[in-house]
């Protein structure tokens, strides 16, 4: 780019120069020419006023040392003076002289004034106005190869930075920063690719987060089946039709999750589906009920009519609350309600139990790989967030959890898969 420019604007000056330096180099040589050939018919003209019939026929004195006069016959024949035996008598240049001529006004004395001087010296006066056009050509050839050089550079080094950018980003830099130019196309290049490293970078932490949060969902899920069929296997009076129907159950459960995870990454949500929060929640209490019961707490699900619409995708809220009903399963007390609440645009639905709660200063969202606690919460936020709403500690003790879903959110593009 920088080659082009430079050779565009250079040869655009140059064309530029010539169109304008040549027609006025011609020119310049006519005036010289035209304005000797007036000198010499001056002197011509002078010369012949000076014969008449009273005088002698002879040359004046004080004429110029350049200049060769001499008087002619109409036909070409010299009377007296310097200049050839013979002439033409023609006005221009001839052998190398410039001549003019003027008619003797005397009846007496008929002839014409031939006045020659060397062409050299016109040519040399036109020579010298030539070389100065061609320095000022030269100049302001220069001037604009330098102006050339200069802008190429300034166009090209912002171009130059986003392809360094690019590559970066391609290497996995996310942070990086395009440098302002005060081009306005490039600078807003360089914000667009700002952003998208921005958005690929959230987007891959997001989705590094999600595989780790998704994998240990899916193991504690078979750890549970598993450590549930050692443990009917162990005691010799264990009933296994019972430890069988158990993991299967868990089993179903696990099933559930997969398909659900599956769905979530192939799916490319348009927003354009409002959620069945009624049906959700009855699947809920279908599914949770009886591990509560078997604890001895009770599930309350409350759902109020005429929800406003909100659009989410059922298997990221079914995960959403299967993380929140897993954590008041096993680290709550007491009754565990859900509610679905109207939020005038948007709803929430809150998941509660009775249990001691969380201290103020913990992140319940934080990943803590060191014992597990907060890999469940950290998926179900970041599926929250993949459907434009938000996950909420609302209260620590007794504990409550808020799903906002708000649809005005969700009305405009498509929000990608973390």
């Amino acid at each position: 780019m920088r080659s082009r420019l430079l050779t565009t604007i250079t040869g655009v000056a140059v064309l530029a120069v010539s169109l304008f330096a040549v027609p006025l180099a011609v020119a310049v040589a006519r005036l010289y020419h035209d304005g000797a050939i007036e000198s010499l018919e001056m002197e011509a003209t002078w010369v012949a006023s000076t014969f008449s019939s009273a005088a002698p026929v002879s040359l004046p004195t004080g004429l110029p040392r350049d200049m060769t006069v001499g008087v002619y016959t109409t036909d070409g024949r010299r009377l007296l003076g310097s200049g050839p035996a013979r002439s033409p008598l023609r006005e221009g240049v001839e052998g190398g002289v410039l001549i003019a001529t003027a008619p003797i006004p005397s009846d007496e004395t008929p002839g014409v004034v031939r006045v020659a001087t060397s062409y050299d010296t016109v040519a040399g006066k036109t020579h010298i106005a030539w070389l100065i056009m061609a320095g000022l050509a030269v100049l302001v050839i220069g001037l604009a190869a330098a102006f050339a050089r200069r802008q190429s550079a300034r166009l090209a080094a912002p171009l130059e930075d986003l392809t360094r950018s690019a590559q970066a980003l391609g290497d996995g830099d996310f942070t990086i920063r395009a440098p302002r130019s005060n081009v306005r196309e490039a600078d807003q290049a360089g914000l667009a690719l700002e952003a998208t490293a921005r958005r690929l970078g959230d987007v891959l932490d997001r989705e590094r987060a999600f595989s780790a949060n998704v994998s240990h969902q899916l193991r504690t899920q078979l750890t549970g089946m598993m450590l549930g069929l050692e443990a009917a296997l162990a005691r010799p009076d264990a009933a296994l039709a019972d430890a069988v129907h158990t993991a299967l159950t868990r089993g179903e459960r696990l099933q559930t999750v997969i398909d659900d995870l599956v769905r979530l990454t192939r799916d490319h949500r348009t927003g354009s589906a409002p959620l069945d929060v009624p049906a959700v929640l009855d699947e809920v209490r279908e599914c949770w009920q009886g591990p509560l019961a078997a604890q001895g707490r009770r599930l309350t699900v409350s759902v109020p009519d005429d929800l406003p619409p909100v659009a989410a995708s059922p298997a990221a809220v079914r995960q959403i609350l299967r993380v929140l009903l897993d954590n008041a399963l096993v680290h709550g007390e007491g009754e565990v309600t859900v509610e679905a609440a109207d939020l005038a645009d948007g709803i929430a639905i809150e998941v509660a139990d009775r249990g001691p709660g969380v201290p103020e200063d913990m992140d319940v969202f934080a990943r803590r790989a060191a014992d597990g606690h907060g890999i469940g919460l950290a998926l179900a936020r970041s599926l929250a967030e993949a459907e434009a709403g938000r996950l909420v500690l609302r209260r620590t003790v007794p504990p409550v959890f808020s799903l906002l879903l708000s649809p005005a959110a969700r009305s405009d593009s498509p929000v990608p898969v973390p």
